[in-house]
């Protein structure tokens, strides 16, 4: 085997070829843009990324099982709002009983959903796509066509977008870009080397074998979902936090944003294979692509067209060229195995090589 196959596999190359397009989108984009290269431009794609790559981690453990979770944009949407309206009531609410709630109703929200997915045995993608619609009407009629406003909130949480927690070459690290830092560092430590991080992986890639072998594979859907609500719930309060205004179109196109991530971070939408970390390079370039286009004033459509144009292309380069590279890399691994010792010489006969 050599180094290249020892020390790097297929997926580890698609996102080395992502960061290089991340270099080539911000060099393109500040040679069109006036003044892009700004603390001011960073921290705007840095907060869209921060919510997108929140979603995207959650998004990510619910496709290593097989699955797709379609309810992130309304679970981000339901969370905003319902903890916007409580912090408006009661202005004493302290900010870690906001997260916590957040976090809660939308760990809850995913519940439902696993529940449906692991014992109810329900399609993942029909599950999900009916709960994206129950959750938002539950908003639109909770909201009583009402809009949460940035001036009837706390001053603690107005001020917490520009709270900045390190400053690097003098760009500001502020304190949704570290939560979701934390968060990727977190998940991809416990996917990469906790049992039950592996176990994601375990019945992405052969359902069959993981029952066969004694896991508990509905308890991990179910689990996987719960943490996809929970981690959207997180990412409802982000979004609070950044827009303060909040009506019942909250999150509504994120569920799109959170699988483009995915599966352009090299994600196999299969099951199986991918990391956190590739989504979080894919939120990156999701994020980078959104506010720069905006920049470029590029309406609304042809962005969202740019999306879907990343999920196809991504998926297409996923099973094709990454597939060849795995087959290639097992191929050699075989043939590794597979090749006999040199035998000993006979007296009176050369050695065979």
């Amino acid at each position: 085997m050599s180094w290249l196959q020892r020390h790097i596999r297929p997926e580890q190359i698609r996102e080395l070829s992502l960061l290089l397009l991340i270099i080539a989108a911000v060099l393109i984009f500040g040679s069109l843009i006036e003044g892009y290269y700004t603390s001011r431009t960073f921290n705007r794609i840095a907060s869209s990324v921060a919510i997108i790559t929140v979603v995207a981690a959650g998004q990510t453990l619910v496709v290593l099982t097989r699955s797709i979770d379609l309810s992130v944009g309304s679970i981000v949407g339901c969370t905003a709002y319902f903890v916007g309206s409580q912090l408006a009531a009661n202005h004493g609410l302290p900010p870690i009983v906001a997260v916590l709630i957040a976090v809660a109703l939308g760990g809850f929200m995913g519940s439902v959903n696993g529940i449906l997915v692991a014992w109810g045995r329900v399609p993942s993608i029909i599950v999900t796509l009916g709960t994206l619609a129950i959750y938002r009407g539950i908003l639109i009629d909770y909201s009583g066509a009402k809009t949460v406003t940035t001036d009837s909130m706390p001053a603690w949480l107005v001020n917490l977008p520009t709270v900045d927690v390190a400053t690097i070459g003098g760009l500001e690290i502020r304190v949704m870009v570290a939560v979701a830092l934390a968060v990727v560092i977190v998940f991809q430590l416990a996917t990469s080397f906790l049992n039950a991080g592996r176990r994601f992986y375990a019945i992405g890639s052969n359902p069959e074998a993981a029952e066969l072998i004694g896991l508990p594979t509905r308890r991990i859907v179910f689990s996987a979902f719960v943490l996809s609500g929970a981690l959207s719930g997180l990412a409802g309060f982000m979004f609070l936090t950044r827009f303060g205004n909040i009506t019942v179109e909250a999150g509504r196109g994120i569920e799109l944003q959170s699988v483009a991530a995915v599966v352009v971070g090299g994600v196999n939408i299969f099951g199986g294979s991918g990391t956190i970390m590739g989504a979080m390079l894919g939120g990156v370039m999701i994020g980078t692509l959104e506010q720069s286009l905006f920049r470029l004033q590029i309406n609304e459509f042809w962005r969202d067209a740019v999306l879907g144009l990343l999920i196809l292309l991504a998926v297409a380069s996923d099973a094709v060229i990454l597939n060849r590279l795995r087959l290639l890399w097992a191929r050699t691994d075989l043939k590794l195995i597979a090749k006999p010792a040199a035998l000993p010489a006979r007296e009176g006969e050369a050695t065979v090589p």
